[in-house]
């Protein structure tokens, strides 16, 4: 069984006891979260298409680190011939959560 869970503005392919990193949540580490805005759910070889979303179903995760970062992204910025040079990074903060159960 899996499913397609829009979790804080990204889509991620979803099955029980799997741990993603999304996008920074203001929960506490050991918190459980509830995502229901499933898009689609496979049980069993029979699917189930939402339309936008798949009514009565939800992922339920739970917090296992707050405090995670990305890896650096390096961005860098030219332009020939004027001497001009400039080069930035970025770290985006995630969260850590693993998929407790899928509910139908």
């Amino acid at each position: 069984m899996y499913a397609i869970v829009e979790m804080q503005g990204q889509q991620f392919k979803v099955e029980a006891g799997k741990k993603l990193f999304i996008h920074r949540m203001e929960t506490e580490k050991g918190a459980t979260v509830e995502f229901d805005k499933v898009l689609f759910v496979e049980n069993e070889g029979k699917f189930k298409v939402g339309a936008p979303t798949v009514k009565g179903a939800k992922v339920i995760c739970e917090v296992l680190d707050n405090e995670c970062r990305a890896e650096k992204i390096l961005v860098f910025h030219k332009k020939r011939r004027k001497g001009y040079k400039k080069l930035n990074g970025h770290r985006q903060d995630l969260t850590n959560v693993i998929v407790k159960e899928i509910v139908l």
